[in-house]
């Protein structure tokens, strides 16, 4: 299976995962528009694979995707489930979801975050090559960042990398399930988080191409902080009802 935000999307989902966990991991990838508008599903049969579940179980998921207007399905020559994207970009749908986040839960999850990525950061610095390098940086100030989903994307994607070019599997794999469970609601901010977003990443690939693994730690911490502090602000407007 690839690396990448994609690859997070269909990795197994836990024991107790059922129809309303296919549901919400799809949901929330449309939303963040890690499945782009248009793009087909992959059969029943195969999400049924991928998560680990019952071929009836996603079937039910399907279902609610399609009363949730977030797929369509075409019979026939050339049919499947599609995405259809939410013209909002999925905020309406995260922000119900930041809602019913406990603030101690998200604080929890981001210290979490923060470590993993920052001792990502600190291996990538003792590790990377110029190959690598290169490529975070591109990541970090790339030129096609567009649409509502754009930002997740990029966030999702220069995290991943990270993780890769510290050479560690299992944290590349710890990673993508951080991504799933607190990236929706960490990378949602307002679009001009774009720019600071941008600056942590190329604050922390420069850290790494000067080789400062505790440099890179603590830029790669901040970076993590800052975008909590952004939501924990949006989540407390949320739960005032501020929030629109």
């Amino acid at each position: 299976m690839p690396l990448g935000p994609y690859a997070a999307v269909f990795a197994p989902l836990p024991a107790e995962g059922r129809a309303d966990a296919v549901r919400r991991r799809l949901g929330e990838a449309i939303a963040l528009g890690l499945l782009p508008d248009g793009s087909m599903l992959p059969p029943e049969s195969d999400l049924a694979d991928r998560f680990g579940v019952a071929t009836v179980t996603v079937r039910e998921a399907l279902g609610t995707l399609r009363d949730d207007d977030l797929i369509v399905t075409r019979r026939g020559r050339g049919g499947g489930s599609f995405v259809k994207a939410p013209h909002d970009g999925g905020r309406a749908a995260l922000l119900a979801r930041l809602a019913h986040v406990g603030l101690g839960e998200l604080r929890d999850l981001a210290d979490h975050y923060c470590a993993v990525s920052g001792h990502c950061a600190a291996l990538a610095a003792d590790r990377a090559d110029a190959d690598d390098v290169a490529r975070l940086r591109r990541l970090a100030a790339p030129t096609d960042v567009e649409g509502p989903g754009g930002i997740p994307r990029q966030e999702g994607t220069f995290h991943l990398e990270l993780a890769a070019t510290a050479q560690s599997a299992r944290l590349t794999r710890e990673e993508m399930v951080l991504q799933r469970e607190i990236g929706p609601v960490l990378w949602l901010a307002d679009a001009g988080a774009g720019t600071q977003g941008r600056r942590g990443h190329e604050a922390i690939v420069e850290a790494i191409a000067l080789g400062e693994p505790p440099t890179a730690r603590a830029r790669a911490e901040d970076h993590v902080t800052t975008l909590f502090d952004a939501v924990k602000a949006l989540h407390r407007d949320t739960r005032s009802g501020r929030t629109r």
